[in-house]
């Protein structure tokens, strides 16, 4: 037999599946994977049951249903002060990631230099190859997260087609400040490449911070592209609901790799997006609340174990240095150590990497958007266990 794609075939299982699977041998408490235990608001869900049972259950358009279409162009004015013509500038995907696969394999020619940011989210990297382009990584390191702009400069080239980034930052929950972004922007104008930039967490904030589209800065309205998600805004990560704005030339482009990739996205889920995208502003500040109340009850706890817990500005996630508890292993080791001895389940951070063996080794990333019960249940294990 011929051998399927080489790039593909040898890549491993993603770490948030060996990691569960292992929490499930062992009956323990999974912190590692990020989904909500919430059952996400409840208009929200009869909404999309409600046109199940009632609404157009045949293919809808290709770029997505008018009304969540409108009520994205919507939430973008409300929250980012952006003018975007629904028809021809917001397209649905099934999910954040088949949007950035959109993206990619509509942008990239193959030789094309793509500028990275690690640690960075699993999909990335396979993606930016399988379309031929070739990744620049520039690397933020522990503890600060600062953005090295020497070496982000040094990335760019002529060669360059755009960067991708993630804001606020999987895994390691940075929010990308105004003048950091001013950078980045600069960068883009000199060489005339484009910015994909995957927002999925914008409404999870912590702190007073602002999430800032860098889209909405100045020239760079053209050539960025936008990455939205109901399922982390709404907590409702299965319904795989996505979408992207973009403008319109822009989008052209994106679109017709949409139409051969998934084509379109379940129509009531859709609805049930819109529904959610047109909540009230307390329903956006509620949720950034309780994550973050969720956020301290684990990192002041886990903190008073002996972790080093480093400062957590957005997303659902908490990255601890273990070092101070005596374990010398790697964080490969240590994840799979608490899972089996302490039944709690993490994410080792070097996984982010594209060189595991050179990233740092000692860190460990912790998911805090579950119910309390969780968080108290894995606290108490953990507890025992670094205690005894």
């Amino acid at each position: 037999m011929k051998p399927a794609n080489s790039l593909m075939s040898s890549l491993g299982t993603t770490v948030f599946e060996v990691m569960s699977a292992l929490a499930r041998q062992h009956q323990s408490v999974n912190l590692g994977q990020g989904f909500p235990d919430d059952k996400g608001p409840l208009e929200v869900r009869a909404a999309a049951a409600e046109y199940l049972m009632n609404g157009h259950n045949q293919y809808p358009p290709m770029m997505g249903i008018p009304e969540l279409r409108q009520a994205v162009a919507e939430h973008a004015k409300r929250f980012q002060g952006l003018d975007v013509d629904w028809q021809s500038e917001v397209l649905v995907t099934s999910g954040a990631t088949e949007a950035l696969g959109d993206c990619l394999f509509g942008l990239i020619e193959p030789g094309d230099e793509v500028v990275l940011i690690e640690p960075l989210y699993d999909s990335y990297l396979p993606m930016v190859r399988r379309a031929g382009g070739i990744p620049k990584l520039v690397r933020l390191e522990p503890p600060s997260w600062r953005l090295p702009r020497e070496e982000l400069a040094a990335a760019f080239s002529a060669r360059t087609k755009l960067i991708l980034f993630n804001t606020p930052m999987n895994p390691c929950s940075k929010v990308f400040e105004r003048d950091e972004l001013d950078f980045i922007a600069a960068l883009c104008l000199k060489y005339d490449a484009y910015t994909v930039c995957d927002e999925v967490y914008e409404h999870i904030i912590f702190d007073d911070r602002r999430h800032v589209s860098i889209m909405t800065l100045p020239d760079m309205r053209a050539r960025t592209v936008r990455i939205g998600s109901a399922g982390k805004s709404f907590s409702l990560t299965g319904w795989k609901v996505g979408y992207i704005t973009a403008a319109a030339e822009l989008m052209k482009t994106i679109a017709k790799t949409h139409q051969f990739m998934t084509f379109t996205t379940p129509p009531n889920l859709q609805w049930g997006a819109a529904t959610g995208l047109r909540l009230a502003d307390d329903y956006y500040s509620t949720l950034a609340k309780d994550m973050q109340r969720k956020r301290d009850r684990l990192a002041v706890a886990l903190a008073d174990i002996g972790f080093d817990v480093l400062p957590a500005h957005g997303t659902y996630f908490v990255t601890t240095d273990f070092r101070p508890l005596g374990f010398s292993g790697t964080d490969d080791d240590f994840c799979r150590h608490i899972t089996v001895e302490a039944g709690v389940t993490a994410v080792p951070v070097s996984a982010f990497y594209n060189e595991p063996l050179l990233a740092p080794r000692h860190f460990a990333r912790f998911c805090f958007c579950k119910h309390d019960e969780t968080l108290d249940s894995a606290i108490d294990r953990l507890g025992r266990h670094f205690r005894r």
